[in-house]
Protein backbone atom coordinates (compact mmCIF):
# COMPACT_ATOMS: atom_id res chain seq x y z
CA UNK A 1 0.00 0.00 0.00
CA UNK A 2 2.83 2.39 0.84
CA UNK A 3 4.60 1.61 -2.43
CA UNK A 4 1.40 2.18 -4.43
CA UNK A 5 0.80 5.55 -2.74
CA UNK A 6 4.43 6.58 -3.29
CA UNK A 7 4.26 5.55 -6.94
CA UNK A 8 1.01 7.45 -7.45
CA UNK A 9 2.47 10.56 -5.83
CA UNK A 10 5.56 10.28 -8.02
CA UNK A 11 3.42 9.98 -11.15
CA UNK A 12 1.34 13.03 -10.20
CA UNK A 13 4.47 15.01 -9.37
CA UNK A 14 6.19 14.06 -12.62
CA UNK A 15 3.10 14.87 -14.68
CA UNK A 16 2.82 18.22 -12.93
CA UNK A 17 6.45 19.06 -13.64
CA UNK A 18 6.14 17.86 -17.22
CA UNK A 19 3.25 20.22 -17.92
CA UNK A 20 4.43 23.83 -17.48
CA UNK A 21 1.10 25.15 -18.72
CA UNK A 22 -0.68 23.41 -15.86
CA UNK A 23 1.78 24.90 -13.40
CA UNK A 24 1.20 28.34 -14.88
CA UNK A 25 -2.57 27.97 -14.59
CA UNK A 26 -2.24 26.81 -10.99
CA UNK A 27 0.03 29.74 -10.18
CA UNK A 28 -2.38 32.21 -11.77
CA UNK A 29 -5.30 30.71 -9.86
CA UNK A 30 -3.39 30.90 -6.58
CA UNK A 31 -2.34 34.51 -7.19
CA UNK A 32 -5.89 35.47 -8.09
CA UNK A 33 -7.26 33.76 -4.97
CA UNK A 34 -4.77 35.51 -2.67
CA UNK A 35 -5.31 38.85 -4.41
CA UNK A 36 -9.06 38.54 -4.02
CA UNK A 37 -8.78 37.67 -0.33
CA UNK A 38 -6.22 40.29 0.71
CA UNK A 39 -6.74 42.93 -2.03
CA UNK A 40 -3.07 43.03 -2.99
CA UNK A 41 -3.73 45.03 -6.16
CA UNK A 42 -5.76 47.63 -4.29
CA UNK A 43 -2.94 47.99 -1.76
CA UNK A 44 -0.30 48.28 -4.52
CA UNK A 45 1.67 45.24 -3.38
CA UNK A 46 2.53 41.72 -4.53
CA UNK A 47 2.85 38.27 -2.97
CA UNK A 48 6.64 38.41 -3.17
CA UNK A 49 6.77 41.78 -1.45
CA UNK A 50 4.47 40.54 1.31
CA UNK A 51 6.60 37.43 1.83
CA UNK A 52 9.75 39.52 2.12
CA UNK A 53 8.00 41.86 4.55
CA UNK A 54 6.86 38.89 6.62
CA UNK A 55 10.38 37.49 6.82
CA UNK A 56 11.81 40.87 7.86
CA UNK A 57 9.07 41.30 10.48
CA UNK A 58 9.75 37.83 11.88
CA UNK A 59 13.48 38.49 12.14
CA UNK A 60 12.82 41.81 13.87
CA UNK A 61 10.59 40.30 16.57
CA UNK A 62 11.86 36.71 16.82
CA UNK A 63 13.93 37.58 19.89
CA UNK A 64 10.70 37.27 21.89
CA UNK A 65 10.88 33.48 21.37
CA UNK A 66 13.92 33.33 23.66
CA UNK A 67 13.53 36.40 25.86
CA UNK A 68 9.98 35.71 27.05
CA UNK A 69 10.77 32.23 28.43
CA UNK A 70 13.98 33.52 30.00
CA UNK A 71 12.04 36.24 31.81
CA UNK A 72 8.97 34.25 32.87
CA UNK A 73 11.05 31.30 34.05
CA UNK A 74 12.24 33.63 36.79
CA UNK A 75 8.74 33.39 38.26
CA UNK A 76 8.90 29.59 38.32
CA UNK A 77 7.33 28.81 34.94
CA UNK A 78 8.77 26.06 32.74
CA UNK A 79 11.13 27.45 30.07
CA UNK A 80 10.15 25.01 27.32
CA UNK A 81 6.43 25.34 27.97
CA UNK A 82 6.62 29.14 27.85
CA UNK A 83 8.58 29.02 24.59
CA UNK A 84 5.99 26.72 23.00
CA UNK A 85 3.06 28.84 24.17
CA UNK A 86 4.80 32.01 23.00
CA UNK A 87 5.18 30.62 19.46
CA UNK A 88 1.61 29.29 19.34
CA UNK A 89 0.02 32.45 20.75
CA UNK A 90 2.02 34.74 18.46
CA UNK A 91 1.19 32.64 15.39
CA UNK A 92 -2.52 32.47 16.26
CA UNK A 93 -2.78 36.20 17.00
CA UNK A 94 -0.96 37.11 13.78
CA UNK A 95 -3.18 34.78 11.72
CA UNK A 96 -6.29 36.30 13.26
CA UNK A 97 -4.99 39.77 12.46
CA UNK A 98 -4.27 38.74 8.86
CA UNK A 99 -7.35 36.66 8.10
CA UNK A 100 -9.89 38.37 10.33
CA UNK A 101 -8.85 42.02 10.09
CA UNK A 102 -6.78 41.89 6.86
CA UNK A 103 -4.19 44.07 8.57
CA UNK A 104 -0.42 43.58 8.03
CA UNK A 105 0.56 43.55 11.69
CA UNK A 106 2.35 40.76 13.55
CA UNK A 107 1.43 40.30 17.21
CA UNK A 108 3.54 38.88 20.04
CA UNK A 109 3.78 39.25 23.83
CA UNK A 110 5.00 42.61 25.10
CA UNK A 111 8.21 42.67 27.10
CA UNK A 112 7.03 45.50 29.35
CA UNK A 113 4.19 43.40 30.72
CA UNK A 114 6.53 40.42 31.05
CA UNK A 115 8.93 42.26 33.32
CA UNK A 116 6.07 43.80 35.28
CA UNK A 117 4.56 40.33 35.70
CA UNK A 118 7.80 38.86 37.05
CA UNK A 119 9.24 41.72 39.08
CA UNK A 120 6.09 43.27 40.57
CA UNK A 121 3.13 40.88 40.36
CA UNK A 122 4.93 37.68 41.33
CA UNK A 123 7.18 39.63 43.68
CA UNK A 124 10.63 38.62 42.46
CA UNK A 125 11.86 42.14 43.26
CA UNK A 126 9.18 43.57 45.55
CA UNK A 127 9.01 40.49 47.78
CA UNK A 128 5.19 40.41 47.61
CA UNK A 129 4.83 36.80 46.54
CA UNK A 130 1.92 35.81 44.33
CA UNK A 131 1.94 32.43 42.59
CA UNK A 132 2.38 32.63 38.85
CA UNK A 133 -0.81 30.58 38.45
CA UNK A 134 -2.85 33.21 40.29
CA UNK A 135 -1.06 35.97 38.37
CA UNK A 136 -1.93 34.31 35.05
CA UNK A 137 -5.57 34.10 36.13
CA UNK A 138 -5.51 37.86 36.78
CA UNK A 139 -3.95 38.42 33.36
CA UNK A 140 -6.71 36.35 31.75
CA UNK A 141 -9.43 38.35 33.50
CA UNK A 142 -7.81 41.62 32.48
CA UNK A 143 -7.69 40.36 28.89
CA UNK A 144 -11.42 39.58 28.97
CA UNK A 145 -12.08 43.02 30.41
CA UNK A 146 -9.98 44.63 27.67
CA UNK A 147 -11.90 42.73 24.97
CA UNK A 148 -15.17 44.04 26.40
CA UNK A 149 -13.79 47.58 26.42
CA UNK A 150 -12.80 47.20 22.77
CA UNK A 151 -16.13 45.66 21.77
CA UNK A 152 -18.10 48.55 23.26
CA UNK A 153 -15.71 51.21 21.88
CA UNK A 154 -14.61 52.37 25.33
CA UNK A 155 -10.95 51.71 24.56
CA UNK A 156 -10.78 54.51 21.99
CA UNK A 157 -12.42 56.93 24.42
CA UNK A 158 -9.93 56.06 27.16
CA UNK A 159 -6.96 56.48 24.82
CA UNK A 160 -8.28 59.75 23.40
CA UNK A 161 -8.76 61.11 26.92
CA UNK A 162 -5.05 60.73 27.73
CA UNK A 163 -2.86 63.78 27.07
CA UNK A 164 -0.18 63.44 24.40
CA UNK A 165 2.59 63.89 26.96
CA UNK A 166 1.36 60.84 28.88
CA UNK A 167 1.02 58.80 25.68
CA UNK A 168 4.70 59.45 24.92
CA UNK A 169 5.86 59.05 28.51
CA UNK A 170 4.31 55.62 29.15
CA UNK A 171 6.24 53.74 26.40
CA UNK A 172 9.43 55.59 27.34
CA UNK A 173 8.99 54.65 30.99
CA UNK A 174 8.36 51.01 30.13
CA UNK A 175 11.46 50.98 27.92
CA UNK A 176 13.62 52.47 30.68
CA UNK A 177 12.22 49.93 33.14
CA UNK A 178 13.13 47.04 30.81
CA UNK A 179 16.59 48.51 30.18
CA UNK A 180 17.21 48.92 33.92
CA UNK A 181 16.23 45.30 34.63
CA UNK A 182 18.49 44.12 31.82
CA UNK A 183 21.46 46.16 33.06
CA UNK A 184 20.87 44.86 36.57
CA UNK A 185 20.74 41.23 35.43
CA UNK A 186 23.93 41.78 33.41
CA UNK A 187 25.75 43.14 36.45
CA UNK A 188 26.41 46.50 34.81
CA UNK A 189 24.48 48.30 37.55
CA UNK A 190 23.76 47.18 41.09
CA UNK A 191 21.95 48.38 44.20
CA UNK A 192 23.81 50.81 46.46
CA UNK A 193 22.65 51.85 49.95
CA UNK A 194 23.50 55.52 49.49
CA UNK A 195 22.63 56.28 45.88
CA UNK A 196 20.25 53.32 45.34
CA UNK A 197 21.95 52.51 42.01
CA UNK A 198 25.62 52.36 41.10
CA UNK A 199 27.97 50.78 38.59
CA UNK A 200 28.56 47.09 39.00
CA UNK A 201 31.70 45.08 38.37
CA UNK A 202 32.31 45.84 34.71
CA UNK A 203 35.29 43.47 34.60
CA UNK A 204 33.13 40.44 35.36
CA UNK A 205 32.59 37.93 32.51
CA UNK A 206 28.81 38.44 32.54
CA UNK A 207 29.10 42.23 32.27
CA UNK A 208 31.72 42.04 29.51
CA UNK A 209 29.63 39.57 27.53
CA UNK A 210 26.55 41.75 27.95
CA UNK A 211 28.41 44.85 26.78
CA UNK A 212 29.66 42.90 23.77
CA UNK A 213 26.10 41.92 22.90
CA UNK A 214 24.89 45.50 23.26
CA UNK A 215 27.64 46.82 20.97
CA UNK A 216 26.99 44.16 18.31
CA UNK A 217 23.25 44.78 18.38
CA UNK A 218 23.70 48.57 18.26
CA UNK A 219 26.03 48.32 15.25
CA UNK A 220 23.62 46.03 13.39
CA UNK A 221 20.68 48.31 14.14
CA UNK A 222 22.67 51.36 13.00
CA UNK A 223 23.31 49.58 9.71
CA UNK A 224 19.55 48.85 9.45
CA UNK A 225 20.07 45.09 9.29
CA UNK A 226 16.85 43.13 9.71
CA UNK A 227 16.86 40.89 12.77
CA UNK A 228 19.60 42.90 14.49
CA UNK A 229 18.38 41.93 17.96
CA UNK A 230 18.23 38.23 17.06
CA UNK A 231 21.69 38.27 15.46
CA UNK A 232 23.08 40.12 18.48
CA UNK A 233 21.66 37.47 20.78
CA UNK A 234 23.10 34.67 18.63
CA UNK A 235 26.53 36.34 18.54
CA UNK A 236 26.49 36.81 22.31
CA UNK A 237 25.44 33.19 22.85
CA UNK A 238 28.18 31.95 20.51
CA UNK A 239 30.88 33.96 22.28
CA UNK A 240 29.56 32.89 25.69
CA UNK A 241 29.60 29.20 24.71
CA UNK A 242 33.07 29.51 23.22
CA UNK A 243 34.38 31.21 26.37
CA UNK A 244 32.75 28.61 28.58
Amino acid sequence: MVRLESSAAAVVDSSWKANPQRRQVGKMYFNRLVDRRFDLTGNSTTIGREVRGGVVTFLAMSYIIFVQPAVLSGAGMDFGAVMTVTCLASALATLLMAIGANYPVALAPCMGENFFFVTVVTGVVTGYRVSWQAALAAVFLSGVFFVLLSAFRFREKIIDSLPDSLKHAIPAGIGLFIAFIGLQQAGIVEARPGSMVGLGHLDSPVALLSLFGLVVTAVLMARRISGAILFGMLATAAVGLAAG
